[in-house]
């Protein structure tokens, strides 16, 4: 296609919405004249599906439930007034509670304001919430953001180094649904000691989301922390950012929260439109459809020119990858469907891995995203009537451009500027266009029995590490590789589980576990030292 030709399609499938300040080009995927003919019944069953969702239908047969996280930027769309009122109740509550921690009324027990925040979750009780915290941060932050967000102890030791004795002047979140979540419980723990050794209390600094009446509710409430905002069962953690999971931390960090719904709010109702092409969402869900033939068979990049947003890529990986990938359809036909993501930031990746994109396999297609304003105010020029954000735009720009002249698809998303408004508006847009998407496939993207089942295997290892323990410390002194150990404790079958367990007690001080290296690796002797 010449470049005349590639200009007139530019301008056919040229999506623009100024009330969202977002336009979307899809021009350089190579979907074919009849491809939004032929998929037209199909999207149109798309918005029955999510009009159906939108209404209280129980949109997760799986669990029984309902899925609601459009009605936490819109309540009046809750299928029922009590719903409504408790998503106000709760916007109300975080902007008070807010208000009340900036003007210092709710202090450090010493009175001093609080100037430092610790979230503690996992998952979408942490990606969301950091992807809005490093978009929209900046020096003037209210409260400086940190994040617990795994059960490593090294890297939650890096936080709490990096807060220092400003951990007095702390405000810890602990976002957890059901209170049960292992990685957050075990970093409130480490948070709670690290309070400890501080001489603080830690009731005094801790702030709870979580559900009503869960385990962690409960301790909050006995123990007297500063207050609980609620979790519900019908907002996912992966679409739970516009719940108080995303909204407390943002307001708390001068996030204006209200943009950022307003802009969720309007990108919902532009996306309810049923005429595709003047529909982003599902402009965005056929290009999946199109560029994986419906099956996953590429994986999506996508890169981002503007550094505030190195982390949306991250969180995209868990609203589309948990959400897309699964085993089964609707219908209990094995289909393995899935949309892999992954993406760092134009222009990094030009001298990271767009040499493999332009020359090596083609399983890809690229979403460029890109900010037309550089920054507030005016930039030095680095060359004559030349800035450093003109680099980075004409490096997008060239980089579209390679990639298209080798056959390479890709779309762009571009907006105006970033600020509130507008991060709102690429929440809503992504997952809008993941329930489209899985209406277009046949699955069911609001349950994740993968994590489940990650969890159990989990838990049946800790089981395990517990009877291994028990053994070495009946025969303290005594020594035994892991088949021995293994066959001691009629785990025959599970000796490679063994052997990476002993591993893991040896090369730690807590259990008292110590390893006797043999030639044969695999034949080393374990021993609790008593």
């Amino acid at each position: 296609m010449d470049k005349r030709q590639l200009w007139e399609r530019y301008q056919e499938y040229l999506y623009v919405s100024h009330e969202l300040g977002l336009m979307l080009d899809i021009s350089r995927m190579n979907f074919p004249p009849d491809f939004f003919d032929r998929m037209e019944p199909r999207i149109q069953k798309a918005f029955t599906d999510m009009a159906a969702l939108e209404k209280g239908s129980i949109a997760n047969p799986d669990e029984q439930r309902m899925v609601g996280h459009y009605w936490l930027r819109n309540p009046s769309l809750a299928p029922t007034p009590a719903i409504a009122a408790e998503i106000e109740a709760t916007v109300a509550s975080v902007k008070e509670f807010a208000a009340q921690v900036h003007a210092g009324k709710v202090c450090a027990p010493d009175g001093r304001p609080f100037t430092r925040l610790l979230v503690v979750g996992i998952g979408g009780s942490a990606l969301g919430p950091q992807f809005v915290a490093h978009a929209l941060g900046s020096a003037h932050d209210r409260l400086r953001p940190f994040f617990f967000d795994n059960t490593d102890p090294d890297g939650m030791d890096q936080v709490l180094a990096e807060i220092g004795p400003a951990l007095a002047k702390t405000l810890t979140l602990v976002i957890s649904k059901s209170g049960g979540t292992k990685e957050t419980r075990n970093g409130m723990l480490e948070a709670r000691e690290a309070y400890r050794r501080a001489g603080l209390a830690f009731e005094n600094h801790a702030v709870a989301i979580t559900g009503v009446g869960s385990e962690l509710d409960s301790n909050a409430v006995t123990e007297g922390w500063l207050a609980r905002f609620p979790m519900w069962d019908w907002v996912g953690g992966r679409t739970s950012v516009t719940s108080a999971v995303g909204l407390l931390p943002a307001a708390l960090q001068g996030v204006d929260i209200d943009r950022l719904l307003a802009g969720a709010r309007l990108c919902d109702e532009l996306t309810r439109n049923r005429n595709t092409r003047a529909n982003p969402a599902a402009l965005l869900a056929l290009m999946w459809y199109h560029a994986t033939d419906g099956r996953g068979t590429k994986d999506m990049v996508v890169l981002p020119y503007k550094d505030r947003l190195l982390l949306f890529s991250r969180y995209l990986q868990q609203l589309i990858m948990e959400s897309i990938g699964k085993e089964k359809d609707l219908d209990g036909q094995v289909v393995s469907q899935g949309l892999t993501v992954y993406g760092n930031k134009g222009s990094t990746d030009q001298h990271a891995y767009v040499q493999q994109l332009r020359e090596g396999v083609a399983n890809f297609f690229v979403t460029f995203i890109e900010v037309l304003a550089n920054r507030d105010g005016k930039s030095v020029l680095v060359e004559p009537d030349v800035t450093s954000g003109d680099y980075l735009a004409g490096f997008l720009q060239g980089t579209r451009t390679a990639l298209y002249d080798n056959g390479r698809e890709s779309m762009t998303i571009t907006t105006e500027k970033l600020e509130d408004r507008t991060v709102g508006t690429l929440i809503a847009l992504y997952e809008r266009a993941v329930g489209l998407y899985a209406s277009l496939v046949n699955i069911n993207a609001y349950h994740q029995p993968g994590v489940e089942a990650g969890k159990k295997a989990a838990g049946q290892v800790l089981a395990l590490q517990g009877e291994i323990l028990a053994t070495l410390r009946e025969v303290a002194g005594k020594s035994f590789t892991a088949e021995e150990l293994a066959t001691e404790l009629g785990a025959a079958g599970e000796t490679e589980t063994v052997f990476r367990i002993l591993l893991h007690l040896a090369a730690n001080p807590d259990h008292g576990v110590t390893m006797e290296r043999s030639e044969l690796f695999c034949s080393s002797r374990f021993v609790a030292t008593g």
